[in-house]
């Protein structure tokens, strides 16, 4: 297949003789330190990026740790990881940072939201990420599905920190939940510079050019976009914190591979 590294993989006789039939399936190989080839590990290759990996923690919609996320890594495609690279040395020269919440998502964290999104008397998180949401709606609206970018490999999921970056509020489970929407005083205490919303907020705030948000929030996401655009990046016309990268190396490819 087009941009991907692949090893045949043969069955023994044995399987073979009882099925009938030859079967070579084949698997991405692996370049050095696990990865698939043409993946790197981005605090390696930007060592001053910040991380805050929500799917690996309880503070995120699901409420718990997603199937896949055995480490709190961020994993990009190489293309993807050099181009954030040249967007966090332009907000060096502002003081700022990027912060990352998500980077490669696997495959079976995409089914485990599925599964969560289909349970529809879980709501253990709906005062926090999607308070005016039904969540029996949350397919029809766009919130959950099937595939998604970021098992591709080149979307990223981020916001922007001062530095020196300021200590970031612990998350527990049973914390008193904000809704995600309200004045940055009054929700979880992110130590990013104010967007409007906190990540993974599902309400019409988060849209990028949501005119309602205010003005120094519209300039904070302004300025994140502006500098991801520079590099490459498109945002997603419903989330301000959502990006991928223009001419992705795997378009066509969701990937499963843990991140470990």
């Amino acid at each position: 297949m087009k941009n991907r590294c692949w090893r045949i993989v043969f069955f023994p006789w044995a399987v073979v003789l009882a099925l009938g039939v030859l079967l070579a399936p084949a698997v991405p190989c692996r370049a050095q330190g696990g990865l698939p080839e043409g993946f790197v590990d981005v605090k390696a290759l930007i060592p001053s990026i910040e991380l805050d990996i929500r799917y690996f923690g309880p503070h995120n919609f699901v409420g718990r740790g997603v199937d896949g996320y055995l480490a709190p890594k961020c994993i990009l495609t190489r293309k993807a990881a050099e181009s954030l690279s040249r967007v966090q040395e332009e907000l060096k020269d502002f003081g700022l940072s990027l912060k990352v919440y998500d980077c490669y998502r696997p495959q079976r964290a995409v089914d485990h939201f599925v599964r969560w999104a289909k349970d529809v008397d879980d709501t253990l998180t709906r005062q926090e990420f999607y308070p005016t949401v039904d969540k029996r709606n949350l397919f029809k609206d766009g919130y959950i599905a099937s595939r998604s970018g970021h098992s591709r490999g080149s979307t990223v999921d981020l916001t922007i920190v001062p530095v020196p970056v300021p200590a970031q509020d612990e998350y527990r489970p049973g914390d008193s939940l904000q809704a995600c929407y309200a004045p940055a005083g009054r929700r979880f205490k992110d130590n990013s510079v104010d967007m409007g919303t906190g990540f993974d907020c599902f309400h019409e705030l988060s849209h990028p050019l949501n005119p309602r948000v205010g003005l120094q929030q519209r300039m904070n996401r302004m300025l994140l976009k502006v500098l991801m655009d520079k590099h490459g990046f498109k945002n997603y016309d419903q989330e301000w914190w959502h990006f991928t990268l223009r001419g992705e190396p795997f378009p066509e490819s969701y990937f499963d591979f843990p991140i470990q």
